[in-house]
């Protein structure tokens, strides 16, 4: 969809925001989730990523959302998914279109900063029950990691 000015002639575009998105991995199988400390959807597990800046390339967004929530250092490795979903409720939701790729930790200690909450290792069989998911695309994303790592 789009919204016109008449008297302009500017023509506002409907679409997705671009999100780039972290399974961080450790070397025992393990993926780190994030609980978020904000709605929405605060309270809830989610994957470490965010909202690409304009220009951006999506690979240094992902280590840069990756340093601003936990305080790593990473290297992209697989990608894993595109995904689309809605940020938030309502006629104020932003859609959404998901990039994700796995990645590796160069240097540091997971911390929670920014908008999380807590962060945890899950391992592939222990993930959070898809209730405590945040975001309708997480289970989606989750369940391609698996796959990915069963290959």
């Amino acid at each position: 969809g789009a919204v016109a000015c008449a008297p302009c002639g500017f023509v506002a575009y409907a679409n997705s925001a671009p999100t780039t998105n972290a399974l961080v991995e450790d070397g025992e199988g393990r993926v780190l989730l994030a609980r978020r400390a904000i709605d929405p959807d605060k309270g809830k597990w989610d994957v470490i990523g965010g909202f690409l800046d304009e220009g951006e390339h999506p690979l240094d967004g992902l280590r840069r959302e990756v340093r601003e929530e936990t305080g790593l250092e990473v290297e992209p490795g697989d990608f894993v998914c595109v995904t689309v979903d809605r940020y938030g409720d309502g006629p104020d939701a932003v859609a959404t279109l998901n990039l994700t790729w796995t990645a590796r930790v160069l240097s540091g200690e997971p911390a929670p900063e920014d908008d999380v909450a807590e962060l945890r290792w899950f391992a592939a069989d222990e993930l959070p029950h898809p209730d405590e998911l945040a975001f309708r695309r997480i289970r989606d994303v989750l369940a391609a990691w698996r796959s990915l790592r069963a290959e």
